[in-house]
């Protein structure tokens, strides 16, 4: 019986990828932590993926993920430079801690392999600007991982505000607070406190949100000023060189403002939330986290659905990744979206780092 069923299963998949026109895409996923793994059970629910390689330095998250692709069969490694030398993988998943990304995105780009870089793309602009130039002088895919991009709900949104739902876009505040620091104790407190390894709070996790922002602005900022600190977790983990908390007024290309905060100690009980982004037009605005509402502007105005929030595929972003890999389609996030969104990250770590008014071309990266 499981014989026969085992047939039957392997059969249909090969049916469905002969009517997708090809073989299984061979991928190899570099870094299995918490994130790796996410993008792991993602890639093993594509039925034109296969797992054929994993990379992790340390050995309990390997086997973990091993036992996960064990009906692939995937070598493991714990070297990530043994996946890039072979021939015969054809794309990579790079989800590691975010120093790391750049030189491993444009390794894999570089051997001829398609990539998906988990965000930032890169925690310096010197990092950005070289990838940016081998990704946009490869014929290979890269995709960055803003899934927001691949979110029905935030598409139609968007699609709404750029058809002029709220008027002309003049200002936005947006903020991402969350209720406590990362665990301390956590299986990335070796590199997530360090500065030089993560980006901090505002690069590693609100590169999401600026995104986001830069989406719905449809532009990017010319400069920035702000300050930042650690207000509550002095010296918490020791040697902790990350901030905690940080105000950044951003001003874009368009004309548009921005106001945007941080911080990781924001109760749970406190009304509204701890994540917003408020867009604002001359007709009204927009709130677009949780489901997508209009407010018309006047006292007389009202509220009303800007797109519908449904259920989300949970794997939308990996799925549109292979979309462009086996049939031509559009990344949702290409080189562009992601060195965007990670430079805006920079940018506000920048200018709270000198507390001084920060320019965009001063990081010396030309996004196209």
């Amino acid at each position: 019986m499981n014989l026969h069923r085992r047939t039957f299963l392997m059969s249909s998949t090969g049916a469905a990828l002969m009517a997708q026109g090809g073989a299984p895409v061979a991928t190899a996923v570099i870094g299995t932590g918490n994130r790796g793994a996410y993008l792991l059970s993602g890639v093993l629910e594509q039925a034109n993926a296969k797992v054929a390689a994993l990379c992790d330095i340390k050995p309990d998250r390997l086997d973990k993920a091993a036992t996960a692709a064990g009906k692939h069969n995937p070598r493991t490694y714990t070297d990530w430079r043994k996946i890039i030398e072979r021939k015969d993988i054809d794309a990579v998943f790079v989800a590691t801690p975010p120093h790391l990304h750049a030189e491993m995105a444009m390794a894999a780009l570089q051997s001829g392999k398609h990539v998906y870089c988990e965000k930032p793309i890169g925690v310096t602009a010197a990092q950005v600007r070289d990838l940016v130039k081998v990704a946009k002088g490869s014929k290979k895919v890269f995709t960055a991982g803003q899934q927001m991009r691949s979110y029905k709900h935030l598409q139609e949104a968007i699609g709404k505000i750029r058809g002029g739902a709220i008027g002309d876009v003049l200002w936005v505040k947006a903020q991402r607070h969350g209720t406590a620091d990362l665990d301390h104790d956590g299986p990335s407190k070796d590199w997530y406190f360090d500065v030089t390894k993560s980006g901090g709070y505002l690069i590693e996790m609100s590169v999401h949100n600026l995104d986001l922002c830069n989406w719905a602005i449809g532009s990017r900022p010319v400069k920035a000023c702000g300050f930042g600190g650690i207000q509550l977790y002095k010296n918490d983990p020791a040697g902790r060189t990350i901030f905690d908390c940080g105000t950044i007024s951003y001003d874009y290309a368009n004309g548009v403002k921005m106001s945007f905060t941080q911080n990781v100690f924001h109760p749970r009980t406190l009304p509204g939330g701890g994540q917003y982004v408020y867009v604002y037009g001359s007709k009204g605005a927009a709130d677009l986290i949780g489901a997508p509402t209009l407010h018309t502007l006047g006292r007389d105005g009202k509220s009303s659905p800007l797109a519908a929030k449904g259920e989300e595929e949970r794997h939308a972003h990996i799925a549109a990744f292979y979309d462009a890999v086996t049939k031509g389609a559009a990344s949702p996030a290409d080189v562009t979206v992601g060195a965007t969104a990670a430079l805006t990250a920079i940018l506000g770590h920048e200018a709270m780092t000198r507390q001084a008014v920060v320019n965009w071309k001063d990081l010396g990266v030309d996004v196209g």
